[in-house]
């Protein structure tokens, strides 16, 4: 029977010769993630359940970073449960402020996640290992709580929609704005519980910090995941990292798919997505005169070093608009530390910006950047949604970095070529 790669993936871990949309399967996970948000509820009820070890202490993944470094008590107070948890089961993977990361950059670049895994996260953003050729995805707490005794998670077969990307892309055009672009087309919940297939000429040629923005962001589509099948950027970027073996997949030629959709990205320009919803995008040249009071430039989306070198593109030699607070989040350490090494630190506080050690901060409102009633933000963030950035009454506009580093500096929505 064909198969594309998801159903490939999901057929190997419930070990079975093949799987078809709907099928209700168990399978066994590589890889269990939570932050400091998540895993109290899954330690919780792991240990209400009964849970004395986890299933393998070297599958469970333990990352603090929505609010750390600790922005108050109850911060703190997360932070202990993982800390005392990790300690007690003996976990490998805890990485504590000063190592850890935003866990979606954090785990690829670690060699945690790899091509070929099924992996949960008690985070909507664990879709971003798609672009590794994985099958990832966000459970609840109790999913993974029940994770970690037995190594098991349940899921119905998802049937997948193929997304092929082909063409040249235009000037300043990333894979923030494509994956922008195909929210747009088929809006929030266009792809409920489907797995989106990114292929094509133009996704072969993104880098794979590109990749992971895409399939970051596939859940803002609705997506049970996204993913892209492997190929030798994938390898290149693992085999340095892999701390275990790992398979690859791909999808058969004669593979079904609930639909197939096809984008020539010639004809796709810088988009932003207005407030409040990810779906709500216009081209930049069409955002009109909006003012906007902050730019936030990081996150799991677009805090690799690529993003980072791209706007001290824009910065190089330029100053943020007076009446405009910027901050930068590298993703990790590493990304913070390669971003010394290249001098774009430097360069970012030559032009008035605030260098935030790694954090998941204001994307949901949670330290480090919270705006005030009437205030509006760009940010290269995944959600806009009402009140996600702070006040009920602010507002958040998405972007690319190029778009977010131009907009910091005119004071308002705007291209580089503006400057």
């Amino acid at each position: 029977m064909a198969m594309n790669i998801t159903e490939k993936i999901l057929a190997q871990g419930c070990g079975k010769k093949s799987v078809a949309p709907g099928d209700f399967i168990e399978c066994n996970v590589d890889i269990a993630l939570s932050n400091d948000v998540t895993a109290p509820l899954a330690i919780e009820e792991f240990k209400k359940a009964g849970g004395k070890r986890v299933f393998d202490k070297d599958k469970i993944v333990l990352v603090p970073d929505h609010f750390c470094p600790n922005k108050d008590i109850k911060s703190a107070e997360q932070v202990k449960i993982l800390r005392e948890f990790a300690k007690e089961q003996k976990i490998k993977h805890f990485f504590e402020v000063g190592v850890m990361g935003i866990e979606h950059a954090l785990l690829p670049e670690e060699g945690i996640v790899l091509p070929g895994d099924i992996i949960i996260g008690a985070d909507s953003h664990t879709c971003t290992y798609g672009a590794l050729g994985a099958f990832a995805t966000g459970v609840g707490s109790t999913d993974v709580a029940a994770c970690m005794i037995t190594g098991k998670v349940w899921f119905k077969v998802p049937s997948t929609i193929k997304f092929i990307f082909n063409g040249k892309l235009n000037k300043w055009v990333t894979g923030k704005d494509l994956i922008l672009y195909l929210i747009g087309d088929i809006g929030v919940d266009g792809a409920n519980y489907k797995a989106i297939e990114l292929t094509g000429e133009t996704i072969k040629n993104l880098t794979m910090s590109d990749r992971f923005t895409m399939c970051n962001m596939a859940i803002e589509a609705g997506g049970k995941s996204g993913i892209i099948a492997p190929d030798k950027k994938t390898i290149d970027y693992v085999e340095s990292r892999a701390e275990r073996p790992y398979e690859i997949y791909e999808s058969d030629k004669n593979a079904k798919y609930e639909k197939v959709i096809e984008y020539d990205c010639s004809k796709i320009e810088p988009l932003v997505a207005f407030p409040p919803l990810p779906s709500n995008t216009r081209q930049v040249k069409e955002a009109g005169n909006i003012k906007i009071d902050q730019s936030v430039i990081g996150s799991c989306t677009n805090g690799r070093i690529e993003d980072l070198r791209l706007a001290a593109k824009i910065f190089k030699g330029r100053k943020v608009h007076h009446d405009v607070r910027t901050i930068i989040f590298p993703a990790t350490q590493k990304i913070y530390l390669q971003a010394i090494k290249e001098g774009l630190i430097e360069i970012f506080i030559n032009s008035g910006c605030a260098v935030s050690t790694p954090t998941c901060g204001p994307c949901l409102g949670g330290h480090m950047g919270i705006l005030a009633k009437g205030e509006r933000a760009i940010a290269t963030t995944n959600r806009n949604f009402i009140g996600r950035m702070g006040h009920p009454e602010s507002e958040v506009y998405l972007s690319n970095p190029a778009v977010a580093a131009a907009s910091a500096i005119t004071g308002k929505i705007s291209l580089p070529d503006d400057l």
